[in-house]
């Protein structure tokens, strides 16, 4: 339990333009997919991974998503006036999270096998890693046309290059955050350091995932989890 992430970060401050009209009227955590908002889904799974403090970061028409999070037990991280990228909207929200390592996941996307925060925390070692990346094979990328983001070696260690593709599930540490001099950046200018010093760990995940990133993905997902619209 000690070594157990007590924390996450649930990103969902972005404008969402792949949506298109989706887009317009409301933030793409609020897209239902198989009847449901995107956020919810993602909050489905850190309920089941009981994780007790849960923090979300919001820009693009935050005071809708503050209203839909009432009574859920989320902490907010409103990034005013610009929107901070993961990196510094990570560094925005410590206050709420804490100092010690932290899930980080994305908002839209959907799942469909075994918890991957559960996956996660299974083999996490904050003794040799400062970060552990779930990942997703190809083939079980649905509607994925990419050509991935790292390569697994035998030992859990990642590297650059194609081959499995990034879920936006990780488990990581935030102390580097407060060397990084700009206040708007992604997380690959943290991966980047701790890959040079070999603390990037990963994970393939056995299961299926979807990327809700452009319209066409709503059906995608609906399809590889089975919901049927009545």
């Amino acid at each position: 339990m000690r070594n157990n992430p007590q924390a996450v970060m649930l990103f969902a401050a972005g404008f969402g333009t792949r949506m298109g009209t989706l887009t317009a009227d409301r933030p793409k955590p609020l897209i239902p997919v198989a009847g449901r908002a995107l956020i919810d889904h993602a909050l489905d799974m850190v309920a089941d991974a009981n994780v007790p403090t849960k923090v979300v970061n919001l820009h693009y028409k935050a005071e809708m998503l503050v209203d839909h999070l009432a009574g859920k037990h989320v902490k907010t991280s409103i990034e005013m006036p610009e929107i901070l990228e993961t990196g510094g909207g990570l560094r925005h929200a410590l206050p709420l999270l804490g100092d010690q390592p932290v899930y980080t996941i994305n908002t839209d996307a959907i799942w469909n096998g075994p918890n991957p925060l559960s996956m996660a925390r299974d083999i996490w070692d904050p003794e040799r890693m400062d970060a552990l990346l779930v990942c997703i094979q190809p083939g079980k990328a649905v509607g994925h046309t990419g050509k991935g983001d790292f390569l697994l070696a035998a030992d859990g260690h990642l590297m650059r290059g194609p081959g499995l593709i990034y879920s936006g599930v990780q488990i990581i540490k935030t102390d580097g955050l407060g060397s990084i001099d700009q206040s708007a950046f992604s997380l690959n200018v943290l991966w980047d350091r701790m890959l040079k010093e070999g603390r990037l760990f990963g994970l393939s995940y056995p299961g299926q995932w979807c990327d809700v990133g452009r319209p066409e993905g709503i059906a995608m997902a609906e399809q590889m989890i089975g919901y049927r619209h009545v």
